[in-house]
């Protein structure tokens, strides 16, 4: 019997996945708000590359998601900047197969 496909490549696609429903949920913004936003960003993306549903559509997925969160005044624009340089800072210095830890 073969193991079902899993539903996401990575783990931070499911996470952030789950983040996006959450707020929807808690009534942060509307899912036809975000629809209609991420579309866009898919377009924007799309147009210069075939998107497969991997890293590209959840990279475009995060753009929105903080885009979204921004416009809306629950996050700093300089703020998210400079935790996704702190994030990529601290992936590209942990050694493959570690959790990657914030300092």
């Amino acid at each position: 019997m073969n193991a079902p496909e899993p539903a996401f490549a990575a783990p931070w696609h499911a996470q952030l996945f789950a983040l996006t429903v959450h707020l929807n949920e808690a009534g942060v913004f509307p899912w036809s708000d975000w629809a209609t936003r991420f579309g866009g960003t898919l377009k924007a993306h799309g147009l210069n590359k075939d998107l497969n549903g991997g890293d590209d559509y959840f990279d475009a997925w995060l753009e929105t998601l903080e885009t979204l969160l921004t416009d809306l005044g629950l996050a700093e624009a300089e703020a998210v900047s400079a935790m996704r340089t702190q994030w990529e800072k601290a992936y590209l210095e942990t050694p493959h197969g570690h959790p990657v830890r914030l300092r």
